[in-house]
């Protein structure tokens, strides 16, 4: 064997041991969708005052504040979405128990700083940050005011030395500290006297904070735990429709391409390598969408490898040599390949920008696994055939495809 096929050799090993090592930890650590893991759905009924109207500002302010507390849980790719005009649906992936759920996201988080006559003095509007702490074994919640709060704050802490100042979540006093001196730097605590008051809790509470009050009053209309019975039946189904597409795949490119068909098969098993990794890396969430995103992109590179491989055939059709007709099939190939991929990285790139949840993870796959597709097909699949002419294969020079009625 050649310097050429040592390097092919080598290369083959290489992806066949890094695909070997990555299988596992790819299925492991892919976080998978509500469709495919099961959790929990919550429908949120926004509740007017008594006198007031439900708008759409206040719909879309209160979905933008229930995602950033379900982005303080850690729950990956949630969906939630307004459903009519005054309610909204919220799908968590992994959550077994939508009661937890419904205790943080279902809050109204309405945060105030009252005097001993009951008037309110600041409120969460006034709030820049809020961190739950344990120091001592003491669990408190530090509050930072912003320029307009830390003014209020310390004109009502010089007005009330010697006085309580009660701190009330959602109507539920949480404490009553007595004020010793003004405080001018923007700073408070909050400690609590009940004996629950855990740093669990202090951190759900300045999570709950961070996040702002909701702009209206929310009863839970419905909750229900999904199971992931539907999703990994169609899961399993799908991948055994991958498996036995590649599979009939591999065969017609072998018996249609012959080395080529080889080397094709050797770039898509890089490619999904490629594509596993990008995945992990960036911590995507695999849902049915997702899965055919990259079924899809998969067809977009077996393509390309096609467009290649019928540009280097009608080279060779024209009687051209075989190392000729490779950089010429490329040179030819490159800007069909580029121009159709790029319009469907449009394509992704809009689904992306207006589309929700599993919509932006289809989307986002589809675009990974183009990218992936070039740079396997455009520099990879070049590399290999310029070094697969100089293999000698049973004693003679073998070239990759053989045109009916051309020669070797």
């Amino acid at each position: 064997m050649n310097k050429s096929g040592i390097k092919i050799a080598a290369i083959v090993v290489l992806i066949v041991i890094a695909l070997a090592f990555s299988i596992k930890p790819f299925i492991k650590d892919t976080s998978l969708g509500l469709d495919l893991q099961g959790g929990a759905e919550i429908t949120l009924q926004a509740i007017p005052e008594e006198g007031e109207t439900i708008t759409s500002d206040d719909m879309t302010s209160l979905q933008e504040i229930i995602r950033k507390r379900v982005d303080s849980l850690g729950i990956t790719e949630p969906v939630i979405q307004l459903v009519g005009s005054d309610r909204i649906l919220v799908s968590l992936a992994g959550v077994d128990n939508p009661e937890e759920a419904v205790e943080l996201i279902g809050k109204t988080a309405k945060l105030e700083f009252r005097d001993p006559d009951g008037n309110v003095i600041l409120s969460g509007s006034d709030l820049e940050k809020a961190t739950g702490v344990s120091v001592n074994g003491q669990v408190a919640i530090d509050l930072n005011f912003n320029e307009e709060g830390t003014k209020k704050f310390a004109s009502a802490t010089a007005r009330l030395v010697n006085q309580k100042i009660s701190i009330y979540l959602d109507n539920e006093l949480l404490t009553d500290p007595r004020v010793d001196e003004p405080i001018t730097d923007g700073n408070a605590q909050i400690t609590s006297k009940a004996s629950d008051f855990t740093l669990e809790y202090a951190i759900g509470v300045a999570s709950l904070l961070n996040g702002g009050a909701l702009p209206v009053n929310v009863e839970i209309a419905a909750k229900r735990t999904v199971g992931p019975t539907l999703g990994a039946d169609s899961l399993q189904k799908s991948l055994i429709a991958a498996l036995v597409g590649l599979s009939i795949l591999f065969i017609f490119m072998l018996i249609y391409y012959r080395l080529m068909g080889v080397v094709a098969i050797i770039s898509l098993i890089l490619y999904g390598l490629l594509l596993m990794w990008a995945l992990n890396l960036l911590g995507v969430v695999l849902t049915l969408p997702g899965i055919a995103g990259f079924i899809l992109s998969i067809g977009m590179a077996v393509d390309a490898n096609i467009i290649i491989y019928e540009r280097i055939r009608e080279e060779m059709y024209s009687g051209k040599s075989t190392r000729a007709s490779i950089e010429a099939g490329f040179k030819r190939a490159m800007r069909t390949i580029i121009d159709s991929n790029v319009t469907t990285l449009i394509a992704a790139a809009v689904l992306f920008k207006f589309g929700t949840g599993s919509i932006q993870g289809f989307a986002l796959i589809l675009a990974i696994g183009i990218i992936i597709s070039m740079l396997t097909a455009l520099t990879f699949n070049h590399y290999i055939l310029r070094w697969s002419v100089d293999v000698r294969s049973f004693g003679r020079k073998q070239s990759l495809y053989t045109p009916q009625g051309g020669k070797k």
